[in-house]
């Protein structure tokens, strides 16, 4: 176990934008085959829309605008799958999003802007159309590759669905062929994989399924080869529950922050959840939270591991694998507006999934990968809109909330109170998630200069620390002791 953790300091600052790169924007520059999707089609499992990277391009200056200023990339790499998580060339990009080319005017183009740029790594799994494994289905038992996955019979099944397939695969899928990662030339290759984009100038990897490679000594490599590149580089793995093996310092920077997704919905959104999608997904049945469980939730998720990691933190509320949150709240701006605050007033860095600053609405895969809606902008929750861009400036205007340390103050029935403390900074945070007005005493000494940091018509704390918090609100105080 590392006794040293370190982790980017640039992440503790960042807002991270998820694109899912097939449905957040299309360019004119990017040449398209005939059979597309429509753009406003529902989207199927199997079906193209034509999103590009110079689609991204234009639109900066909306992610500008957002405040956002690091992009995660779902996969990039040639693939016959929208999502790109069947790789068929790790050294390609899309030949669909623009290809090499476009990805480079990208890249300099985010930089230029002051985005870091973090993009997907798939090294669990290949796909059927990878070299090496079609090399098995070409050659058979005689390919010198055959010792890359893990064959149990020929010739190779890949592609009868009514029988297993013959070979380990994720999850069982046909498509998707495990790597025998225990070869010596299946690391070297994954590892180069993964130091041949930062030496091109990404700014890290999220690490899509790496608990299916069982192998703490293939991680800490992974990181020793990536950090010798870039110190800074961000090592973010898709980790759903505990994710102690992999955050002591020695492998991941973080995780996706899905246990703070759940406790938020299951706080702010209560009963008034649509679960139906919910239980399908890694998210299963989410927990109703009253104030006292969620400040426990809260104080775990702030406390479970090193401060250099709980600040680097992937923080959640959606993402291409779970419905979407407005979806999922039934639709209530005042839940997805609270839980917006949330998101941007706790540690770690806040990861906004494309379109769920503008409420757009969809179940469970496929649903949740519906085409950004540039050209209905009658369909765009703008009140939310506007809330995102004002939460997202106060954070990054307010470093006790990106780096402060965390204490609950207050927790009964439906509110919650917390603070961050940075030096002399001291930001309050109070949301009331219930349908009644509630008032509630800190017992705490707080700075007597505490101001209102969103809305100016909230009064300053009363001198004794009593407050009244109306339905359904969020307030913050930012002062200095």
């Amino acid at each position: 176990m590392a006794t040293h953790i370190n982790t980017p300091e640039w992440v503790k600052d960042a807002v991270f934008y998820q694109i899912f790169p097939d449905r957040f924007a299309t360019s004119s520059h990017v040449p398209k085959p005939k059979n597309l999707q429509a753009w406003d089609a529902p989207p199927t499992h199997h079906g193209f829309k034509g999103g590009d990277l110079l689609g991204v391009v234009e639109k900066l200056d909306y992610l500008k605008s957002l405040g956002v200023n690091a992009i995660y990339f779902n996969p990039i790499f040639a693939s016959t799958a929208n999502h790109r998580y069947h790789t068929h060339d790790y050294y390609v990009v899309d030949p669909l999003l623009g290809g090499n080319p476009a990805f480079f005017e990208m890249l300099e183009a985010a930089h230029a802007n002051g985005f870091r740029v973090v993009i997907d790594g798939v090294f669990n799994h290949a796909s059927r159309g990878f070299f090496q494994f079609n090399h098995l289905l070409e050659a058979g038992r005689e390919s010198p590759y055959v010792d890359w996955f893990y064959p149990y019979g020929w010739p190779l099944n890949a592609y009868n669905e009514n029988e297993r397939p013959n070979y380990a695969a994720w999850w069982g899928l046909h498509a998707l062929p495990k790597f025998n990662a225990q070869n010596p030339m299946v690391r070297e290759f994954l590892w180069n994989v993964a130091t041949y984009w930062l030496e091109q100038g990404v700014d890290g990897w999220r690490l899509d399924v790496p608990a299916e490679i069982d192998d703490d000594s293939f991680w800490r490599e992974f990181r020793r080869r990536c950090k010798q590149v870039n110190p800074e580089a961000y090592i973010v793995g898709e980790l759903w529950g505990d994710a102690h093996r992999w955050l002591s310092g020695d492998q991941f920077d973080a995780q996706m922050n899905y246990p703070f997704m759940r406790a938020a919905l299951g706080f702010f959104g209560g009963h008034n959840l649509d679960q139906r999608d919910t239980i399908h997904t890694g998210l299963g049945y989410i927990q109703t939270l009253d104030a006292t469980g969620f400040a426990q939730a809260l104080t775990a998720m702030h406390e479970k591991y090193h401060p250099e990691i709980v600040q680097a933190q992937l923080n959640m509320l959606g993402s291409h694998d779970t419905p979407r949150v407005f979806t999922i709240v039934n639709g209530d701006l005042s839940t997805l507006s609270l839980l917006f605050l949330c998101q941007m007033t706790v540690a770690g860095a806040p990861n906004i999934y494309y379109g769920d600053e503008i409420g757009l609405p969809g179940g469970r895969d496929p649903d949740s990968r519906r085409a950004f809606p540039w050209h209905d902008e009658a369909s765009w929750r703008t009140d939310l809109l506007a809330d995102v861009r004002r939460f997202v400036a106060l954070r990054h205007s307010t470093p006790a909330l990106r780096r402060g340390d965390f204490r609950v103050l207050y927790a009964e029935r439906q509110v919650v109170v917390f603070q961050r403390r940075l030096g002399d900074e001291v930001a309050v945070v109070a949301f009331n998630a219930g349908f009644h007005e509630h008032g509630f005493t800190v017992h705490q000494a707080l700075p007597a200069n505490l101001v209102s940091a969103l809305d100016p018509a909230v009064p300053l704390l009363r001198a004794d620390n009593h407050f009244t918090l109306s339905p359904r609100s969020g307030v913050v105080w930012v002062g200095r002791s």
